[in-house]
């Protein structure tokens, strides 16, 4: 006999134990994803393991005890903690046991005072989202609000435009008032802001719209009064948080940071060496002993691209965690002959000579170092000198060549004294990626130092080798495997067809074969405008055109 059915309410789901702590891993995890950094992932795991345990935690050194909860993000917890107690929010980041309220049934609801435009329940029960007042949120809805209501304007604001709007009403932003999730991607997502046009233009949604209006007479705002100008009276409008401006710089992951100049005896140069030259056994740490015995002033960093580049840092910073640094012109990438051979063998030798001619620095240097014989080595020596040649003939790379580490550590500081005493006297200052500042536009050599540089942040992040990239970069990336078609030639490729459904068009667009196959042989590629050649183009209409396997 069959069991019987039972019939009655289900069980309700757990609730979440640790709100706050849910809320700003979700806050910091969509901020990195944003501005497409690997941290992204750290939080999802700390976000997935957390959400798993039942019991509330009281401080983030208690999640330690979770799995992917290291030290650095158990004090990232406990600092906003501090700043969510100081604001006179809950002294637990756990719900009271047995409170039955929203915020109780709504996890994701609980109030923030650090979060822009927190979630809050309008008065009435409607359940609808209410930005609370003094939020970032609700002085962006009013701004574009009045925006859209005064006759004389356009509609919409920009973004610079809504920053100084907001600085103007609190010209007195609080230091650390900048908040992880901003208020204009809130109002993006919840669909109440519209973004269009490049540079982006903000506007109001209708749904956006009538809750400004809500908004507007909850302040006491009359429809003539909240539309009769940019400035309006004392006391007839909201105050505008201060944190707005900082929220909306810090929007879009594209934060706008102030130019930057150093004058004469304000910046010293150092040499600033890749982590990868420090890491291991063997000659890596020799060549910091090597920097240090010949009074290198040098520093240890990260780079995406290249193995030393030179950083004039601001000596007396406002900040002295945080000065500002500019990168001079140079930028050298070490190569053992070992280290050569391999990545000619596994492609790493093109692509990053590739990725180093578009870092934004112009004075690039290939620094050859031997070691060993060369009869040990996988490829023939003729094969090595080839590549040498080509990269100093045809990428106009500087090729330098050393017998060992410390004829390279000497060449690395003759090369810092020198650029010391070229950058002696002249003011920098910042530049703008892609500007025409850019040493790539800049040709034939110069007897004074460009003085418009990227700062360090800007350029670090310029070159990150795994960013989220566009249909038309990775198109460009599949035709450098394919053999003979160098960078120069793949991006020639993508400027006559951006994506491979333009160029498969192209092909289907021909009436025979070989049509097909000579459709990009007359394609100029390169300083001297050469055309891609019959020979590559028909490789390419085999790759592309071939339903079967390639023989």
């Amino acid at each position: 006999m069959a069991a019987p059915v039972r019939l009655g309410r289900k069980r309700p789901l757990p609730v979440c134990a640790n709100p706050l702590f849910v809320r700003w891993l979700t806050e910091w995890r969509d901020e990195a994803a944003s501005r497409g950094r690997r941290t992204q992932f750290v939080f999802q795991k700390a976000l997935r393991s957390l959400r798993r345990y039942p019991l509330p935690l009281h401080s983030g050194k208690e999640a330690k005890i979770l799995q992917h909860f290291g030290d650095g993000l158990c004090r990232m917890l406990d600092r906003r903690l501090q700043q969510h107690k100081a604001s006179g929010g809950d002294h637990a980041p756990c719900s009271p046991p047995g409170a039955k309220s929203p915020a109780r049934e709504r996890p994701a609801e609980v109030q923030d005072p650090y979060m822009p435009g927190p979630t809050q329940l309008k008065a009435g029960g409607s359940g609808k989202y209410w930005p609370a007042r003094h939020s970032g949120a609700r002085a962006v809805l009013l701004l574009l609000y009045r925006e859209h209501l005064n006759p004389s304007s356009h509609g919409f604001l920009t973004k610079e435009e809504l920053l100084q709007r907001c600085a103007q009403k609190a010209p007195r932003v609080a230091p650390g008032s900048a908040r992880p999730w901003p208020a204009l991607r809130s109002l993006l997502h919840r669909n109440l802001v519209l973004r269009t046009q490049q540079p982006a233009r903000y506007s109001l949604t209708p749904e956006g719209l009538e809750l400004a209006q809500k908004l507007a007479e909850s302040e006491g705002l009359s429809l003539l009064n909240v539309g009769s100008g940019p400035e309006e009276p004392p006391g007839e409008e909201p105050a505008v948080p201060g944190a707005a401006s900082a929220e909306l710089g810090a929007s879009e992951g594209n934060v706008q940071q102030p130019p930057l100049q150093l004058g004469p005896g304000e910046y010293r140069v150092l040499l600033c060496v890749d982590v990868g030259e420090t890491k291991g056994a063997g000659p890596r740490p020799e060549l910091l002993r090597e920097l240090q015995r010949l009074h290198v002033t040098h520093m240890v960093r990260k780079l995406h691209v290249g193995d030393f580049v030179w950083v004039a840092q601001e000596t007396s910073p406002r900040d002295p965690a945080r000065p500002g640094e500019l990168v001079l012109d140079h930028i050298v990438e070490r190569k053992r002959l070992d280290d050569l051979c391999s990545s000619i063998i596994d492609g790493r030798f093109r692509e990053q000579k590739f990725r180093l001619k578009r870092c934004g620095l112009g004075r690039r240097v290939y620094l050859v170092e031997e070691h060993g014989s060369v009869r040990n080595l996988s490829l023939p020596e003729g094969t090595l000198l080839q590549a040498v040649t080509n990269t100093q003939v045809i990428d106009g790379f500087f090729v330098k060549r050393t017998a060992d580490i410390k004829e390279s550590a000497a060449y690395l500081a003759l090369l810092t004294r020198g650029l010391q005493r070229l950058y002696q006297g002249h003011t920098l200052h910042s530049r703008p990626w892609g500007t025409p500042g850019d040493p790539e536009s800049r040709a034939g050599p110069s007897a004074n130092p460009l003085c418009s540089l990227l700062t360090f942040n800007d350029f670090n992040a310029g070159a990150i080798k795994n960013k989220a990239q566009s249909v038309r970069e990775v198109f460009a990336r599949q035709l450098m495997q394919v053999h003979r078609v160098s960078g120069e030639k793949a991006a020639a490729l993508v400027d006559q067809y951006s994506t491979p459904a333009s160029l498969l068009a192209a092909y289907d667009a021909c009436a025979t074969p070989e049509e097909k196959e000579m459709l990009l042989s007359t394609i100029k590629c390169g300083p001297l405008q050469r055309n891609l050649g019959p020979a590559l183009s028909r490789t390419l209409s085999q790759l592309y055109c071939s339903h079967g396997p390639l023989t």
